[in-house]
């Protein structure tokens, strides 16, 4: 059996929300009263599509490749994670063909920032066109209903460079 020539991926992050901090959604920052905790930028949007593009070229996880653990990524910056993952899919053969990505926060709306979200992670190397981004509330339930914290998914399909 020979490879495929096109490869999907799932990636999933999810972060608390805290007082203090930037909210950074696909490279933006989006005006709230609270941001994201973590390590790096917390920018949930961006680590779900990092996973989903290293998972479909079988190259691991975000942790993997930028620990927790260590310094040097700490407040970093997700937009420059994603380009460095993009070079090694590159190196790789690989390309985008299409990702996917659904954000689950009860607040604020990101409908206004969405296309600012498109050009970053284009600019970053995504594929022009590739990149879906949309949103969803939790309605209440669990931490993202109560405002707790905020989730992102991302589903990529990648395909061999011609």
């Amino acid at each position: 059996m020979t490879a495929s020539a096109l490869r999907v991926g799932i990636g999933y992050d999810s972060h608390r929300l805290v007082e203090g901090r930037p909210l950074i959604l696909g490279g933006v920052e989006i005006p709230h009263g609270m941001g994201l905790h973590g390590h790096s930028d917390a920018d949930v949007l961006t680590h779900a599509l990092i996973d989903a593009l290293l998972g479909a070229a079988g190259l691991g996880d975000i942790g993997r490749h930028f620990p927790d653990t260590d310094e040097r990524f700490r407040g970093a910056d997700s937009i420059e994670l994603l380009r460095v993952v993009l070079y090694l899919l590159s190196e790789k053969g690989w390309e985008t063909v299409n990702a996917d990505i659904t954000l689950l926060a009860e607040k604020p709306r990101i409908a206004g920032h969405v296309p600012d979200m498109i050009s970053r992670l284009e600019a970053a190397g995504m594929v022009e066109g590739s990149v879906n981004i949309k949103a969803t509330r939790g309605e209440g339930m669990g931490f993202v209903g109560r405002g707790e914290g905020m989730a992102a998914m991302a589903v990529v399909l990648i395909g061999r460079r011609k």
